[in-house]
């Protein structure tokens, strides 16, 4: 994931997804609007510092909080286990903000018509919620 547009004063910024680990939630190639600060809550989608090497921020829907930290899971249990499966918990002040909305682009290559502009603006931009249900889902046993 690579971070962009956030100074130091600003509470957002805009983030890219790169890898399958949030499907069908997010996909490679989104781009999301994170609250930087926001206060991290289960069922969320956020932003992290990932816990063994901190120069790497990845995306994560925090489950629960444990001792030590917070328990993440991608969305995507098919996908390569990088989240607490591998690394276990988080520590809360790696969690860095929350995902409010993801938006796609135009794919490269598409035709630029009237429907195709229209479908795009109808499915691009869309809120990323906080899914208490999906957090009981993916508690960990």
């Amino acid at each position: 994931m690579t971070e962009r547009g956030r100074g130091p004063l600003l509470p957002f910024g805009v983030a890219e997804v790169t890898g399958p680990s949030m499907v069908p939630t997010l996909h490679h190639g989104d781009r999301l609007l994170v609250h930087y600060g926001a206060p991290p809550r289960p069922g969320a989608v956020a932003v992290l510092r990932h816990p063994l090497q901190q120069d790497l921020l990845i995306v994560k829907r925090l489950v629960e909080r444990r001792d030590g930290g917070w328990w993440v899971l991608g969305d995507n249990q098919a996908a390569e286990a990088v989240d607490s499966r591998s690394f276990g918990t988080v520590p809360a002040e790696l969690v860095l903000g929350q995902v409010r909305a993801r938006y796609r682009g135009i794919r490269p290559g598409r035709q630029r018509s009237v429907g195709v502009v229209v479908a795009w603006l109808l499915s691009a931009v869309r809120p990323v919620l906080a899914d208490r249900s999906v957090s009981r889902r993916l508690r960990a046993r």
